[in-house]
């Protein structure tokens, strides 16, 4: 598809891959490596959170980069500094937290990803880029690939969720749309993958907590959206806080110089997190950040984030002999690549009147309605309650339903809430409504206004309660024990539950949360990730069935924080659960010591979660038939050909994720259950039936294997075609 939009008064630009490599580019670096003090070196190699504060040290060519400035006047006085007081004149390398947006916030990466839409997350991206550039930022510290399988962590936000083919997929678009066909052209921004790696496996979904990760799954579920989108041409990548096997990632030279660099080819530039390289000093990996230092820039890292530790130390340890000037060179390369790349040094500024003229266009603002609607996730709709077409009064209820700051979602730093359409607004231009909020927050426990929501529902035909979560209390930093409502909700809901009247809820949240008790007080719900400034109006028009709802989960739901983490595509076990449960309410008293069983289980929430990855409802229903396969063996280097018919069998017109998932029956070591190994959108009219078709060249099946090699092994394997990862009915065929 081609992506338009608008751009600097109508003019256009369409996207791409990154440019390939400029040998010219390798040739103006090397001239002006040549002309560069130690000392102006190891300025590059630090990056400092501020401005025109560091004004003096930017003149003495000590910073290289700086993040968190999104004033273009201020930017541009900044390269003004380095540009034309410093001695070489090298620009300076502007950053942000662009995550989901700049000005016009789309849904949170795990909403982008619940759309199962590459285009419409490359769309976001790009526009992201244009509006950020405009104010003279040039480098985003995203997209964020981190394989997530434990809501507890806050930061399941800001990823796309448990399977590593559909965090390649999004990870790719996004890192196409940040940064453009052309990498000189002043709306691209360098995407900054992140965070090198398995930061989302903490133990006990504590964020900066421990991981043990073993090489193969690495290899297997933690490297492959890394290396795709190094493949798509990102110009950065970020390493983590956490370690992996004892190792901290930003002093992990396996990592970053083995994997990164030499199998993988990676040309960019490496920073580190926040502060990360001091990190390693109270992870007892490092004796001090002198320490810190010379191990962080021997593993292969290029820019430091805010421990100041390279300006401070590299010199001496040059003189030291613990650093060689030639691995600083190659880091100080890899900065002013970049740079060159991005055509700082022929443009440095900004136009300082080009921020507002993109910020909010009309065509950003529809795209974000879009992303909207389509991440939005029908889980119940009890006797087809929604949409709510033939009602006139609703009573509007719940802490989310008019909080425009809270719908932007984490890391939307410069997302303005007087630009937020919130869910009322919107829902006044449709229906007659009766709004009493019952509760201030999401946290609320104060009950007293739940009386005046009951007398207002007796004038409403229906009631729409709109509960969740604060941007707050997901995202970095923000991990849960427990994955409930918080404050007084679900207690809200039971109440309006109560009143007799068919009772909709929509949840706003930033992650997962355990909502089976709800489920059980409500007729419908709609699940939408945080959804952003124009998440009001996808809202409204899916409660009014103006929109129809298309989203899936790109994470399980949980019954009980306690089963986490739990995901679809586990490793089979030896003793699978079989659908025969003992639960803990149907053991006898003094019962005999029996193993219950003997299959993997919950006395208590049973085997299977509340909904399964890749879960997601419609107004209409869908039918899959004549699902087949055009052969029974295959052997190497032969594509799959996967043939079904998909029917809109009811009464709106809709689209529906086809999901195909894969299982390979018996490996040298053990293999998922099932893996997702394609998806597609398939749009239907009511009523009408597409024959569609997927290609799954049999090279998609490898893996790495007992002896470490990435293999397609010979055997047998399975292949099913649904709706989610939990329906379907298996295809059999071979691998020769």
């Amino acid at each position: 598809m081609r992506i338009k939009h608008l751009l600097v008064l109508g003019a256009l630009f369409a996207i791409s891959c990154a440019a390939p490599v400029d040998n010219d580019i390798d040739l103006r670096v090397e001239e002006l490596l040549q002309q560069m003090t130690l000392e102006e070196k190891i300025g590059q190699m630090n990056q400092v959170s501020g401005g025109l504060q560091f004004k003096d040290e930017i003149a003495k060519s000590n910073v290289g980069s700086i993040l968190n400035v999104v004033d273009p006047v201020e930017i541009n006085a900044v390269q003004r500094v380095a540009v034309e007081e410093s001695r070489l004149g090298i620009p300076i390398l502007v950053s942000r937290d662009v995550i989901h947006g700049f000005r016009t916030i789309f849904p949170i990466p795990i909403g982008l990803a619940s759309t199962f839409n590459t285009d419409i997350v490359e769309q976001g991206a790009r526009i992201a880029a244009i509006e950020a550039t405009a104010s003279g930022v040039r480098w985003t510290f995203s997209p964020m690939l981190d394989i997530a399988r434990d809501p507890r962590w806050g930061r399941v936000a800001e990823g796309s969720g448990e399977d590593p083919y559909l965090d390649s997929q999004m990870g790719v678009a996004m890192v196409k749309g940040y940064q453009g066909e052309d990498l000189s052209d002043p709306t691209c921004m360098a995407a900054c993958i992140k965070h090198f790696v398995g930061y989302g496996a903490a133990e006990g979904g504590r964020d900066y907590n421990t991981t043990m990760i073993s090489e193969r799954a690495l290899r297997n579920v933690y490297f492959p959206a890394f290396k795709a989108c190094v493949e798509a041409g990102a110009l950065t990548l970020m390493t983590s806080f956490n370690d992996v096997d004892g190792l901290p990632s930003t002093g992990n030279d396996w990592l970053l110089r083995d994997i990164l660099r030499e199998e993988w080819g990676f040309d960019g530039m490496v920073v580190t997190d926040w502060n990360s390289s001091g990190e390693m000093v109270a992870h007892g990996f490092a004796e001090d950040l002198k320490d810190a230092t010379r191990i962080s820039i021997n593993a292969g890292v290029d820019m430091d984030m805010m421990s100041f530790g390279y300006l401070q130390y590299v010199k001496a340890l040059v003189e030291e002999g613990k650093l060689s000037e030639a691995t600083i060179d190659n880091a100080v390369r890899n900065i002013l690549r970049l740079k060159f790349r991005l055509g700082l040094f022929e443009n440095p500024y900004v136009d300082e009147s080009l921020a507002r003229q993109v910020a909010y266009a009309p065509e950003h603002l529809a795209a974000a309605k879009q992303a909207a609607v389509e991440s939005a996730i029908l889980i119940q709709n009890n006797n087809n309650v929604l949409p709510l077409k033939d009602v006139k009064t609703i009573l509007v209820t719940g802490p989310l339903a008019d909080a425009p700051y809270e719908q932007l979602g984490t890391w939307a730093f410069d997302g303005e809430a007087e630009h937020t359409v919130t869910p009322l607004t919107a829902l006044r231009k449709q229906y007659d409504v009766i709004y009493e909020p019952a509760l201030d927050y999401s946290r609320d426990c104060d009950m007293s206004k739940f009386g005046a929501a009951f007398e207002a529902a007796k004038r409403a035909e229906a009631v729409v309660v709109f509960v969740g979560e604060e941007a707050i209390l997901s995202g970095e930093a923000h991990s849960l024990s427990q994955l409930n409502l918080q404050g007084a909700q679900s207690e809200l809901i039971a109440k309006m539950r109560s009143t007799g009247k068919p009772v909709v809820v929509v949840v706003i949240a930033g992650r997962p949360m355990t909502i089976e008790r709800d489920l059980e007080n409500c007729d419908a719900m709609l699940y939408s990730f945080h959804p952003g400034t124009m998440g009001g109006e996808a809202l409204a028009d899916l409660i009014s069935g103006r929109a129809v709802p298309s989203g899936k989960l790109p994470m399980t739901f949980l019954r009980d924080a306690g089963q986490a983490p739990f995901y679809y595509n586990h490793p089979m076990t030896g003793r699978p659960n079989n659908g025969t449960e003992t639960l803990l309410n149907d053991i006898p008293v003094r019962a005999g010591q029996t193993s219950l069983g003997c299959t993997s289980y919950y006395l208590d929430t049973g085997y299977g979660p509340l909904f399964p990855f890749g879960y997601g409802l419609s107004y209409t229903t869908f039918e899959y038939s004549n699902v087949t396969i055009d052969k029974v063996e295959y052997a190497e280097g032969e594509t799959i050909v996967v043939e079904y018919d998909l029917k809109n069998s009811g009464e709106y017109d809709a689209t529906e994720v086809a999901q195909l998932y894969v299982r390979d029956l018996v490996g040298s070591v053990v293999r998922p259950v099932k893996e997702l190994k394609r998806f597609e959108r398939v749009t239907l009219k009511a009523g009408e039936s597409k024959h569609c078709r997927f290609e799954l060249p049999v090279a998609d099946l490898a893996y790495w294997n007992r002896d470490m090699e990435y293999v397609v092994e010979a055997g047998k394997f399975q292949l099913w075609v649904a709706g989610d990862s939990a329906s379907g009915s298996a295809l059999d065929f071979v691998v020769k």
